[in-house]
């Protein structure tokens, strides 16, 4: 049986897309270990505000800390959803709803975590992605959007995902990852990080994708070092529903991802173990919280 360290744990989760009723009953089984527990959520709790709500009220009532990043999913508007709001506007809408929660942002003050395996600095990050995660021969944005579209490969976001009031999605990360690199170059030297962002930081681990047109939705080139010249201690990052735990340049990345129910069902482990962030779990695999590789 795991030790339960007396003063709380670092513990993440992400992908609960809560608008299907089997991963709604995961949120509802989730409980923290001990009451110092922190928990953060990568994104993609589900489309309808109310149901973001709904889930991060329930991790709030029960987790010490809550830490939120949204995913793409969140900053869709489907026509379903009473909260017509687009783009910058329906990201600062569920900013103050979480503000409303007790639940941190990217916007707010970056938390400390102090319990066992800290202090790290806890940095929520909304980065987006901008097409540079392009296969080999697609030199350009565009060529790499027509293949997606000639291949039939293509993100909803492209539908649903509004990036009012700039012109582009890639307009709009290409703002996020200045003002968040500025903060982070700002933050106290001598503090390691956790980095918690929807989008994996580094391409690696979109190679095993099976439609690799895909990656250009899943991320940045501008964050490739982000790891090493923000200090990280680990990476924590959703979106793939590929979860697992690699290693890139001696520093963890953990994806955390539950995913749909059609995903999680044949595999080994239960979408309801959260992975343990701080302090790091021991052995090569991810320690006692236990990852699996698909």
């Amino acid at each position: 049986m795991t030790a339960v360290p007396a003063d709380g744990t670092l513990f993440a989760i992400s992908d609960l897309h809560v608008g299907h009723a089997a991963n709604r009953a995961v949120v509802e089984s989730l409980r923290p270990r001990s009451p110092r527990d922190w928990l953060l959520v990568a994104g993609d709790v589900g489309e309808l505000v109310a149901d973001v709500e709904w889930a991060l009220g329930v991790l709030a009532e029960r987790f010490a800390r809550v830490v939120w990043t949204p995913g793409n999913h969140e900053l869709w508007t489907p026509t379903s959803d009473p909260v017509t709001l687009r783009g910058v506007r329906r990201y600062q809408h569920l900013v103050a709803m979480c503000r409303r929660l007790g639940v941190l942002t990217p916007e707010d003050p970056y938390p400390v975590w102090r319990g066992p395996g800290g202090p790290a600095l806890v940095a929520p990050l909304f980065l987006l992605y901008d097409h540079s995660w392009r296969p080999d021969g697609l030199a350009t944005r565009e060529e790499a959007l027509a293949e997606a579209y000639r291949s039939g490969v293509v993100c909803t976001d492209e539908f649903l995902l509004h990036p009012d009031p700039y012109p582009s999605r890639w307009e709009w990360c290409a703002a996020r990852v200045a003002e968040t690199a500025r903060r982070l170059d700002e933050s106290d030297p001598a503090l390691p990080t956790v980095l918690v962002n929807h989008f994996p930081l580094v391409r690696e681990p979109t190679r095993i994708l099976r439609h690799p047109i895909f990656a250009q939705w899943c991320g940045t080139a501008a964050t490739a070092d982000w790891h090493l010249r923000h200090r990280a201690a680990a990476v924590v990052y959703g979106h793939l529903h590929i979860p697992r735990t690699t290693w890139h340049d001696g520093v963890r990345f953990e994806e955390v991802s539950v995913g749909y129910p059609r995903e999680w069902r044949p595999r080994p482990n239960p979408p309801g173990r959260l992975r343990q962030i701080l302090p790091a779990p021991a052995g090569p695999a991810g320690g006692p919280e236990g990852t699996f590789r698909v």
